[in-house]
């Protein structure tokens, strides 16, 4: 399991290395002027020619992403602003502080959102596929996938903007959706976070009801789970330390993807309920052009991502250990 984990580690640290190296090239050398970009719109030719040397573009691009990456591992060091350090993702020129510190102050808004959320629709999606493949062809299971498909075609767009106009201005059912810290005011954050996570994990709870239940139909055809029926096991028995434990595998992956990409930034979620997290930090940096802080963002979503990713393989293993040989 330690090997299997070890060599899952190294393969996410050569991809995050090949990602970091293609998002600075895409950010850096793909603009005319990337020092014009990062600059701002006010910018005048003072600050121009501070961040043209705070960027170092006038080095060749290797040397470039090797000054950035050193940064991210030692610190770095920046003529007008002192040392940044590690691990330094960059100096936002638009804000006057270290992209890093942006990241980490709006980081909480978006974790709250994603865990809250995901909660949710783990509970209730897998709950109801699961109901609705143990009464397949009856009438709960109708109405879950008829309500699974529905829920599956609506948009968070227009579901957000309804339910804050009914739930909350009209009928005062829930609070305003905002953001207080768990560690200020633990029941504050659940009431002004219920609203986002409930339209957040309506779409993703009817993909999991779909899912959970075509697996888990799938897996009480298997020929083990019909032995074990026939070796006089209880229906209880069978469904949950077989079947279910089967059905579990492909779930996880996408509970896995679904999570890193919630972490990554839920952008119209935050626009939606003006919620400040780095899904919204990511589009009041596309706005400033500020590209210190858009390469940071875009990297600390890739990581997350590729963590999770991480994670999902070491359950996978514990649910199926032939994936350990993989």
């Amino acid at each position: 399991m330690l090997r299997f984990l070890v060599r899952r580690t190294f393969g996410a640290l050569v991809i995050l290395l090949i990602i970091s190296a293609f998002t600075f090239v895409l950010f850096y050398v793909a603009p005319r002027d990337p020092a014009r970009a990062a600059c701002g719109k006010i910018c005048t030719p003072e600050t121009l020619a501070l961040v043209k040397h705070n960027l170092g573009i006038a080095d060749p691009v290797p040397v470039q992403y090797w000054h950035w990456l050193v940064g991210v591992f030692a610190g770095r060091d920046y003529h007008s602003f002192g040392h940044c350090p590690a691990p330094c993702l960059g100096y936002s020129f638009t804000n006057q502080e270290p992209v890093l510190g942006t990241i980490l102050s709006d980081f909480p808004t978006t974790i709250s959102l994603s865990v809250g959320s995901a909660a949710v629709f783990v509970v209730f999606g897998v709950g109801a596929g699961m109901l609705a493949a143990v009464k397949q062809g009856r009438m709960l299971d109708k109405v879950a996938s008829s309500a699974s498909l529905i829920g599956s075609s609506l948009q968070i767009y227009i579901v957000g903007v309804v339910a804050v106009y009914y739930l909350t201005d009209q009928w005062h059912l829930l609070s305003r959706p905002q953001y207080v810290p768990l560690t200020q005011d633990p029941a504050a954050w659940f009431r002004g976070l219920l609203l986002p996570w409930i339209v957040l994990a309506i779409i993703f709870t009817a993909n999991y009801t779909r899912m959970a239940r075509s697996q888990l139909v799938e897996t009480l055809s298997e020929d083990y789970v019909r032995t074990a029926r026939a070796k006089g096991l209880s229906r209880r028995t069978v469904f949950f330390r077989f079947a279910w434990r089967g059905a579990m595998g492909p779930i996880v992956t996408i509970f896995g993807l679904d999570i890193g990409y919630l972490l990554g930034g839920a952008i119209i979620t935050e626009q939606v309920f003006s919620l400040h997290g780095i899904g919204a930090l990511s589009i009041k940096a596309v706005q400033n052009n500020d590209l210190p802080l858009l390469l940071g963002v875009v990297l600390v979503a890739a990581t997350a991502i590729v963590v999770f990713n991480i994670i999902v393989d070491a359950v996978y293993a514990l649910i199926d250990p032939r994936v350990r040989l993989a």
